[in-house]
């Protein structure tokens, strides 16, 4: 999982550096995912490709959960594309789809008799969905998105941040 996550840093980085042009943007968002029914944290990212179309990778850590002795982290990569069919001065409005990576990991601390325990796994999904930009006439986005996560047990995820335009 390091080694997936250190990739996709370094191809950002590569985007970076390809793509610097005044609609390339990062930001930094809020989630809420339906599965595992916790609020996240994340980076996302913007970078043109083409008229209308962005390459739109994201990552989101949701806040560990500890029930009955038993602790869940779950954390999704993402590798989407934005498609912008709605674009003025006001707002913007993309319908996005792609490729998810979750990795999920429970572990026992060992109370309630069950003895000390950890396990992990990873899956892969898609995302289908769609976000709004409220144009501020600045560098700085408010932004919303939600998406649905095909996955087993499938997940809904709302979100919401800012994006800031290098």
């Amino acid at each position: 999982m390091k080694k997936f996550t250190f990739t996709l840093l370094f191809v950002m980085g590569c985007f970076f550096s390809l793509q610097a042009q005044d609609q390339t943007r990062v930001g930094a968002l809020l989630a809420y995912g339906s599965e595992i029914e916790s609020l996240g944290i994340g980076l996302n990212a913007e970078f043109p490709a083409m008229e209308n179309l962005t390459i739109a990778p994201s990552i989101i850590y949701y806040l560990p959960q500890k029930e009955f002795g038993i602790s869940v982290n779950w954390l999704e990569v993402n590798a989407n594309a934005n498609y912008y069919f709605i674009s003025d001065e006001k707002m913007s409005v993309y319908a996005l789809g792609g490729i998810n990576y979750s990795s999920i990991s429970a572990s026992t601390d060992g109370g309630l008799g069950m003895g000390s325990y950890k396990a992990s796994e990873g899956r892969l999904g898609l995302n289908l969905g769609g976000g709004i930009n409220i144009e501020t006439g600045g560098n700085l986005i408010p932004f919303g998105e939600l998406k649905y996560v095909l996955i087993q047990g499938g997940q809904l995820v709302i979100g919401a941040g800012i994006k800031y335009t290098l």
